[in-house]
């Protein structure tokens, strides 16, 4: 009998547009080659440590056409990491230990020759410590926040935006009819990625990210510029991890196991100082929140996320572990997961985008 080799794939972290092409990407190419067969561990490494293991086979009926489905077939989940994993207790506390060794050793009893880890930052961490101890894997870049350096863009980015963008369009024509300010939050954790892109894409008065922090009087004096007789609009578009000078991120306790604190609710803060600075507009907020994340990806993160899929199998069948796909220089390669790791992307308030969107008008409040 001609033997099967094995590969495992799996999504952890956050949830994000175009990981069920990816999926399906590994799933499709992996078929060209007789003699493997793709599996997937439900909700990240969770399916792995489960009894009994959560881990299904990824045939052409499951993977057929699910590369325009928004989320992941695998479900996924940002607790669980492996090298710090919540382990509950009889009296009700939660103990934190690695189960790093545990984890290889039981995937590779399972007889999987190997893995691909997609995720972003934090998963590619995860990534870097198994291969250190000896698993064949293989990272996929993912997150929508962009905020991995090795890559040029993480496939999920675009619709983000998009959503972002065809949001903050909707609010420029009531805050227009209504003469007020509109501040509209977008995700992006440290990063103003998203935040920026929206703001350029749809031509916003002011942009606030975390790697400018704004003085809240320059952002008064430029919202009253718009305003004359007290007729005039002004829209804002702030991340959620964006904060004035001297002060700090809002943010409240992230849920037992997570290793992120809860970002969110900074339009809210930007709306009282904005009051209390002397700002005589009506001033309304929209959060977007998880809005973001969810629906069908689009045509450029479906192939984005397609193409990452195909060539982290040939990876795997070439035997070059310890990687991550990444795209550079409208070009599909790999990193190490060193690499990969060892810097987030931020935005460089030096770049030329930071200063074309200054040219376009837009204020950063610095």
């Amino acid at each position: 009998m001609e033997k099967k080799y094995k590969i495992l794939v799996l999504t952890g972290g956050g949830d994000c547009p175009g990981l069920n092409a990816v999926i399906r990407g590994i799933a499709k190419r992996a078929r060209k080659e007789k003699d493997w067969e793709v599996y997937g561990s439900i909700e990240a490494f969770g399916g792995v440590f489960s009894e009994p293991t959560e881990i299904i086979k990824l045939n052409q009926r499951i993977t057929a056409g699910i590369h325009v489905r928004g989320g992941t077939i695998l479900k996924t989940t940002n607790k669980g990491n492996p090298m710090k994993f919540p382990l509950p207790q009889p009296d009700g506390t939660v103990k934190i230990v690695d189960r790093t060794e545990e984890l290889v050793k039981k995937i590779k009893s399972l007889g999987f020759e190997a893995v691909i880890n997609i995720g972003g930052d934090g998963s590619q961490r995860i990534s870097l410590a198994l291969y250190k101890k000896g698993l064949n894997i293989i990272g996929v870049p993912k997150t929508i926040d962009n905020d991995l350096a090795a890559t040029d863009i993480t496939f999920g980015f675009q619709t983000a935006v998009q959503i972002a963008t065809d949001s903050f369009d909707k609010l420029v024509t009531t805050a227009e009819s209504h003469h007020r300010v509109m501040i509209m939050e977008v995700m992006g954790r440290d990063t103003g990625w998203i935040a920026l892109h929206t703001a350029i894409a749809g031509g916003a008065e002011v942009c606030l990210i975390p790697e400018i922090p704004y003085d809240i009087e320059k952002i008064v004096k430029r919202i009253n510029l718009r305003y004359k007789r007290g007729r005039g609009f002004v829209n804002i578009v702030i991340a959620e991890g964006a904060k004035p000078r001297g002060g700090a991120v809002t943010h409240s306790t992230g849920e037992t196991g997570s290793e992120h604190v809860r970002l969110g609710g900074v339009a809210y803060q930007l709306s009282r100082q904005l009051k209390e600075a002397g700002c005589q507009a009506e001033i309304r907020e929209t959060i977007l929140g998880h809005v973001q994340r969810g629906g069908s990806p689009l045509a450029f993160d479906r192939i984005l996320a397609s193409l990452f899929g195909v060539h982290a199998f040939e990876l795997a069948l070439e035997k070059k572990f310890g990687r991550m796909v990444s795209y550079r220089n409208n070009a599909i390669t790999s990193v190490t997961l060193e690499e990969a790791t060892k810097e987030p992307s931020v935005v460089d308030k030096n770049s030329y985008i930071v200063k074309a969107a200054k040219g376009l008008g837009i204020s950063f409040g610095d």
